[in-house]
């Protein structure tokens, strides 16, 4: 039962596309099972660059099935204009299966997610204003729309009316906005029932025959450790769980039918939206990350926070994981720096600190203690094995292995899909 977890082990936008990506060819089903389109992946084919919000990564790799789970909250308007706009440019989406326990995104989930994000104002947590929080709370609070709600309209019907009783109270009485009509979204959301018809399955039942016929089967996490519900710099974190356990849920396999597990590991360290960030840079060397490493929100748009890398993270991310591998990626993106700091622990209150704080007031006051590491300056694109890297490159990546507790399988040296080094197999 060849089965892998893939997530991202720091606070998203690693570089999980390309991982995921590079697997592919090898890989039967991949699987999103957590998160909404408030993810984004970018995938590099040749000259052509795919940014995902929604869909499985696999859904570039013709051999591949990509599922999209119950663990998933889905905003119909966006996938079909993702499939569309995938149709167009020839990649063939029809394979696609969606799970119809997977909830779907309303249009008052959107709007009281805007609505309350901007009520905060400086407490505000950072949402991407799509739905994906209040989504959720509905899937928590048992007043849910799910995917198959879409076949019954008298089932649906009562559950959007049971869904605006308490949201128009709100939105009416707290946020001074007008009441929404139970029938216009009961009408919207009908709307899409055909259109996704074809891709409606049980994919539990799927997943688990494939994984019984030694299919090998990925699942693909939407954000990072760090943003993990549970686990994560909580409450600056996403609305559900991107951390391996949310696998087995968001997808209905058991755990013990998971084989291994990797961490995709940025060169450094980014993070979006509101929350602590110990590494973070406001000086030059901050704005050259963000610059050479193209880091602007797939799926936001909006500029990343950038620092060095944090290997308390790291350590953090192997231990709730039960990671087996990492993939690094963006390593060229260090080139050209004659000494790069890695945070090796933190200071709280004159202490080392060495492992992530679990006090929220602790972390927001860590100070990283940095090691000075040398830099190289040679052109690392090209690079085909861990040998043709320079040594000082190879001492970085050896250094980043020992602080974070499991073996470094993959390099990424490029955003291509060729440029990649393995030095390990992950399947």
């Amino acid at each position: 039962m060849p089965a892998l977890v893939l997530l991202g082990a720091q606070w998203g936008d690693e570089g999980k596309g390309k991982a995921t990506d590079l697997l592919g060819g090898s890989v039967d089903y991949v699987v999103r099972y957590q998160g909404g389109n408030n993810a984004g992946h970018t995938v590099v084919v040749g000259d052509q660059k795919y940014a995902l919000h929604l869909l499985p990564s696999g859904i570039l790799t013709p051999e591949c099935t990509p599922v999209i789970g119950n663990g998933v909250v889905v905003d119909p308007s966006v996938l079909l204009s993702e499939l569309s706009g995938l149709n167009e440019r020839g990649v063939d989406t029809s394979k696609l299966l969606i799970s119809g326990n997977a909830h779907i995104i309303t249009p008052y989930n959107v709007t009281v997610d805007k609505v309350t994000e901007r009520f905060l104002g400086k407490r505000k947590i950072g949402t991407t204003g799509r739905g994906i929080g209040p989504t959720y709370a509905d899937k928590i609070n048992r007043v849910g729309i799910r995917v198959q709600d879409l076949y019954d309209e008298s089932i649906l019907t009562q559950k959007v009316e049971a869904a605006l009783d308490v949201k128009n109270q709100v939105l009416t009485k707290l946020y001074n906005r007008r009441a929404i009509a139970v029938e216009q979204v009961v009408e919207e959301l009908l709307g899409y029932a055909d259109k996704l018809a074809p891709y409606v399955a049980d994919t539990v039942l799927v997943l688990n025959q494939a994984l019984d016929d030694d299919k090998v089967v990925l699942f693909e996490g939407g954000q990072g450790t760090l943003l993990d519900i549970d686990h994560g710099t909580y409450p600056f974190v996403t609305s559900s769980n991107p951390t391996a356990g949310g696998a087995c849920t968001g997808a209905g396999v058991g755990p013990t039918k998971i084989s291994r597990v990797i961490g995709i590991l940025k060169a450094y360290t980014t993070r979006v939206g509101a929350g602590p960030f110990p590494t973070e840079l406001f000086d030059e060397d901050g704005e050259a990350l963000r610059r050479i490493g193209g880091e602007r929100g797939v799926t936001t748009g909006r500029d990343r926070r950038c620092g060095w890398f944090d290997a308390v993270i790291a350590r953090y991310a192997t231990r709730v994981n039960g990671l087996t591998d990492f993939f690094l990626t963006k390593l060229d993106v260090l080139t050209g720096w004659e000494q790069i700091p890695v945070c090796v622990a933190y200071e709280i209150d004159g202490r080392r600190v060495e492992e992530l704080p679990y006090s929220q007031t602790d972390f927001h006051h860590a100070k990283p203690v940095y090691e000075m590491l040398p830099g190289w300056s040679e052109d690392i694109s090209k690079a085909k094995s861990f040998s043709d890297l320079p040594k000082n490159a190879q001492a970085y990546v050896k250094a980043l292995e020992d602080m974070s507790g499991a073996p470094i399988s993959a390099i990424g040296v490029g955003p291509g899909r060729d440029e990649t080094i393995e030095i390990n197999s992950f399947i």
